[in-house]
């Protein structure tokens, strides 16, 4: 077993964790990173990424956050290959130890575990992902202007999702397994009055059809709730959208948690309720969900990191003088 100190510890690896690495490393906090069971995040199961800045071309996912992780690197941070297993939030330093034994001492703690879409879990999902499925409307609905597109749900996030899309497309399709919506009222007023979206009541997916490797997604298989019957809705685009995960296993008990599982913050911060502890990215961020704003999120944990670093350090001195 060996333990690793830093003055900054990052857990996760996506745009947030990198984002925070770079700042990190700069100010001289000699950041420390461990990847997690995704190194990378989302990003490495993204294909093409139209609408982060900087890039006129559409550019890969997995190669955006390798070039994060190589700037992070260049910098002066340090990547581990571990998972956490267990945290201690009691100090600082704050420890985390790793499923290889290893233990992990923070000064500060910046978590950026992030969260993961909810799927069906039924057959062709994960063969089409990409390929006609999304589990993201703002991500990925760009790719279907002009064409019939399919959601899947009845929460917030699915009624979104459809309003959203209506800027791409003007033949939207709801299909919800239940005859009225969980979403809030005003979004659900706002769907009713739309012209280009229709809802499909009572309809659960049975499975997502199409071939992969020739032409993607063609269709999508339903059951209905209450007979029984069987149909297929022809779609180009079908956008799973019954929530997201966040990554919060390790924090129950520990740190405050809203009623979906995500990371409690001060407003318009990073800052957790532990001093000390900052959490950005998807892990605390339920609306937005983008590569970008979790980067952003990373810079201010990273900068409140820094000034947390700073003030004790003075504190130190007043006492020591």
């Amino acid at each position: 077993m060996t333990t690793h100190t830093t003055r900054m510890l990052i857990i996760g690896s996506g745009p947030a964790g990198l984002t925070a690495a770079i700042y990190g490393a700069r100010a001289g906090l000699n950041p420390i990173v461990v990847q997690g069971l995704q190194p990378g995040g989302q990003l490495t199961i993204t294909t093409e990424v139209e609408n982060y800045p900087g890039f006129r071309e559409a550019i890969q996912g997995p190669w955006l956050v390798q070039e994060m992780q190589a700037q992070a690197e260049h910098v002066g941070t340090r990547m581990m290959w571990d998972t956490i297993v267990d945290v201690d939030l009691s100090g600082p330093p704050f420890r985390a130890t790793g499923d290889s034994g290893d233990v992990y001492e923070g000064e500060t703690l910046v978590i950026a575990t992030g969260a993961q879409a909810k799927w069906l879990g039924v057959p062709g999902e994960q063969e089409l992902s990409g390929k006609g499925v999304s589990a993201c409307a703002t991500c990925d609905g760009f790719f279907y202007r002009g064409k019939k597109v399919v959601v899947i749900g009845g929460g917030n996030t699915a009624v979104e999702e459809a309003l959203y899309l209506t800027n791409h497309s003007d033949d939207v399709t709801v299909i919800h397994r239940r005859d009225s919506f969980r979403a809030e009222k005003i979004l659900q007023e706002r769907l009713f009055a739309h012209p280009h979206i229709k809802v499909l009541w009572n309809q659960a997916v049975d499975h997502f059809v199409g071939d992969p490797l020739a032409g993607g997604l063609t269709g999508v298989a339903l059951v209905d709730t209450v007979t029984g019957a069987r149909t297929v809705e022809p779609t180009q685009g079908a956008f799973v959208a019954i929530g997201h995960a966040p990554a919060t296993e390790l924090f129950k008990g520990k740190l405050d948690l809203d009623d979906g599982g995500y990371i409690t913050v001060f407003p318009g911060t990073p800052k957790t309720a532990i001093p000390g502890v900052f959490a950005c990215g998807d892990v605390m961020d339920h609306t937005y969900r983008q590569a970008v704003t979790a980067a952003g999120t990373g810079c201010m944990a990273a900068l409140d990191a820094e000034r947390f670093v700073q003030a004790r350090e003075f504190e130190a001195m007043k006492a020591d003088a």
